[in-house]
């Protein structure tokens, strides 16, 4: 999926609004990002609210912060002022004297997930931004507000609100409230999920929902479990439904080399999506491969899964792309090479 840039600010601090009332308890969620003023998820200029937690383990996955429902410690090693003449992240748990890891320089370079306790007071205490927090718990109300300040840039552009994730499905009872506050404001929705969930999850949120991007990552459900840790069959079938739905669909194709880039998949995908969804779809967005959120990986002290194709040539992919687009144009499939063609719904 398309997901945030590493220069994305940071939600550190976020506003507090007053809450509601005591017998209607305002829901939170866990948010790792909100992006102003994008462009290539929906129409127009946007808003996308990224939250945590995704069913999906993808080898190519760029943010590795995004897959946990939970918050997580990130280090920055190369921030760290040393132990030596710090060290407040080991006096205030005392679980970080163990589970921190040392680098030579006896600067914190990784803790340990399995003994984390999550009280994230190493983040609170370092004066180095050292360690970062992934995952800041927020309102719906304090969503609102970022949302909302953004609202002329709708109203000018065509734009709205784009929750994405990790998959924001995991924490369908946040996003269906940002989705019902976004229709009394009478502002534009977009959903950007897996679809590996419930079915009734879908008929809970689609009601407030304008359109929909979701991924086809391979046809082949051996290789779809190989490649993400999950079968592709409900997430088809969960396509299926959102066309007879009659909602508005966007179906990416991360397209990886070695992985899910040869023609028999993609003519396998077309024909899936010109039988199964009788081409209702807007676009079909064939995604060139990039290596992305590689120090995200060292922040969380996990190893970047496509190790074979870091050095991977990403100028020949353009070629490559284009003969792939062909091949599903010829079923009628209206695909495009990555997602900044224009996005014309209803047709």
């Amino acid at each position: 999926m398309i997901t945030p840039s590493d220069t994305s600010t940071h939600l550190k601090d976020a506003k507090h609004l007053p809450a509601q009332e005591e017998d209607q308890p305002e829901k939170h969620g866990l948010v790792f990002n909100i992006q102003h003023f994008t462009i290539h998820d929906g129409p127009g200029i946007r808003t996308e609210i990224f939250l945590k937690g995704c069913a999906l383990k993808c080898k190519w996955c760029s943010n590795p912060e995004s897959i946990s429902a939970r918050q997580e410690p990130g280090v920055y090693a190369s921030r760290c002022i040393g132990i030596d003449k710090c060290g407040y992240c080991l006096k205030v748990c005392s679980q970080c004297d163990q589970g921190v890891f040392l680098s030579h320089e006896n600067k914190i370079a990784g803790i340990d997930p399995a003994l984390c306790t999550g009280c994230m007071q190493c983040a609170d205490e370092c004066p180095a931004d050292a360690i970062v927090v992934w995952g800041n718990k927020m309102s719906v109300g304090e969503v609102m507000a970022e949302v909302l300040d953004d609202l002329p840039f709708y109203e000018k552009s065509g734009g709205g609100v784009t929750i994405s994730g990790g998959d924001p499905l995991i924490q369908w009872p946040f996003t269906l409230e940002i989705l019902k506050q976004c229709r009394q404001h009478h502002i534009h929705t977009c959903v950007e999920t897996e679809l590996y969930c419930s079915p009734s999850i879908l008929d809970a949120i689609y009601p407030y929902t304008d359109l929909v991007i979701t991924d086809i990552k391979h046809m082949n459900s051996d290789k779809h479990r190989e490649y993400t840790g999950v079968e592709n069959a409900r997430i088809l079938d969960n396509i299926r439904k959102t066309v007879e739905m009659g909602k508005t669909l966007i179906i990416r194709i991360p397209v990886i080399p070695g992985h899910n880039d040869s023609d028999e998949n993609i003519r396998e995908t077309a024909t899936f999506i010109s039988e199964k969804l009788s081409n209702k779809v807007v676009q079909v967005q064939l995604l060139p491969y990039r290596p992305l959120g590689l120090e995200k990986y060292a922040s969380l002290n996990r190893s970047y899964p496509l190790t074979d194709l870091q050095s991977y040539d990403v100028r020949k992919q353009k070629k490559e792309l284009d003969h792939l687009v062909e091949l599903m144009c010829r079923h009628g499939v209206p695909a495009v090479v990555g997602s900044s063609a224009k996005i014309v719904e209803g047709t």
